[in-house]
């Protein structure tokens, strides 16, 4: 499966894009790492590829074909600021039922406590809430996951938790992992791919 963002141009602003003409292809077995400074781009393109934004001009693309926006996306966004993906007035239960009912073979592999579910956003910590958010995004219909600076704000042990229950889902069900990063160092160990972004 090939997902491809043909021609993006946008912008916050008609005097100046913030993207123009910019065009990249994941796969489903690729790990794509994008990396560039802060202000190019790299999460917006992120939000036009996930259906959050629409372009001025272009397509994305699913197997040549415009995705379903309608029902449950195949390409999944996770957030640096996981709290921008929950309703802080849901319980968790609610919010990733929402997306579907993992098995608790699935909660206990992410780490994702039960008493997690009965509880508001704000009780858990930030990186408890990434922790959901991800879990939330593995839903069986999930194809693509774009992980826009996901773990720049948590500590290293967690980073490498979070990491490593990611990557190990895309390797089992062949998913296409785009990811946003300063870090190049992250970039070249996690990553099969690794495409600079310039301002």
């Amino acid at each position: 499966m090939l997902i491809e963002a043909k021609n993006i141009r946008f912008g916050y602003s008609r005097a100046k894009p913030v993207l123009d003409g910019i065009s990249l292809a994941l796969e489903t077995d690729e790990r794509v790492a994008l990396i560039g400074p802060s202000g190019c781009g790299k999460s917006t393109l992120a939000q036009i590829i996930a259906g959050y934004l629409k372009p001025w001009s272009g397509e994305v693309l699913l197997d040549g074909k415009a995705i379903p926006r309608k029902g449950f996306n195949p390409v999944q966004l996770i957030y640096q600021h996981p709290e921008k993906a929950v309703n802080p007035r849901w319980k968790l239960g609610k919010t990733l039922t929402e997306a579907w009912t993992p098995d608790r073979e699935f909660l206990e592999e992410a780490e994702i406590s039960p008493e997690w579910l009965d509880r508001y956003p704000a009780e858990l910590s930030g990186g408890e809430i990434q922790r959901f958010c991800i879990a939330r995004s593995l839903a069986p219909q999930t194809r693509f996951l774009i992980a826009d600076e996901i773990s720049t704000m948590l500590d290293v042990i967690t980073q490498a938790q979070i990491w490593e229950l990611i990557l190990k889902q895309a390797e089992r069900r062949n998913l296409g992992l785009l990811v946003i990063t300063h870090n190049p160092e992250l970039a070249e160990r996690i990553c099969t791919r690794v495409l600079k972004f310039e301002e």
